[in-house]
């Protein structure tokens, strides 16, 4: 392959991660507004999706919110139906953070499909290209994570 078109792919795949990162945010946008919530609660109801559950100090440091707008975010996504707020059994003095099994229902309705279409797209692929995907997705994710230290220090 020629440098002129090596360093024409490699544009290509640079703008393709962009618009990429454009369309995820859009989709996020979109499930965000389907909920009714915001950004945040929606990366609230992540992190607990994820982890099953949380303290309301785990999701402020995963979250980067002050404990003021934990409190605030929580009583929301409780009100909305979207969240539990139960006493930790090892600590009564701490709250053990849920979602419910609406919030569940309408993350999986929401993000389901979009996932079992990501699943079926990767098993196209051989075993030396998912490694090298996982690669990719990991530097970028790294190089994120970086920049986004590097703006709100």
């Amino acid at each position: 392959m020629s440098s002129e078109n090596a360093k024409a792919l490699r544009d290509e795949l640079a703008e393709q991660a962009r618009v990429l990162q454009t369309a995820v945010d859009a989709v996020d946008a979109a499930a965000a507004a389907r909920l009714g919530v915001n950004r945040t609660d929606l990366a609230c109801l992540d992190v607990l999706m994820q982890r099953g559950s949380a303290a309301p100090s785990e999701l402020g440091t995963a979250l980067k919110l002050t404990t003021g707008s934990v409190t605030t975010m929580l009583d929301r996504l409780v009100r909305m139906g979207y969240l539990t707020r139960t006493p930790d059994p090892a600590d009564r003095r701490k709250a053990v953070i849920r979602t419910t099994e609406e919030a569940c229902r309408e993350l999986i309705d929401i993000y389901g499909p979009l996932a079992e279409e990501g699943r079926q797209m990767i098993d196209r692929y051989s075993e030396d290209e998912v490694r090298l995907l996982l690669d990719f997705m990991r530097n970028s994710r790294e190089i994120q994570e970086r920049h986004m230290a590097r703006i709100v220090p």
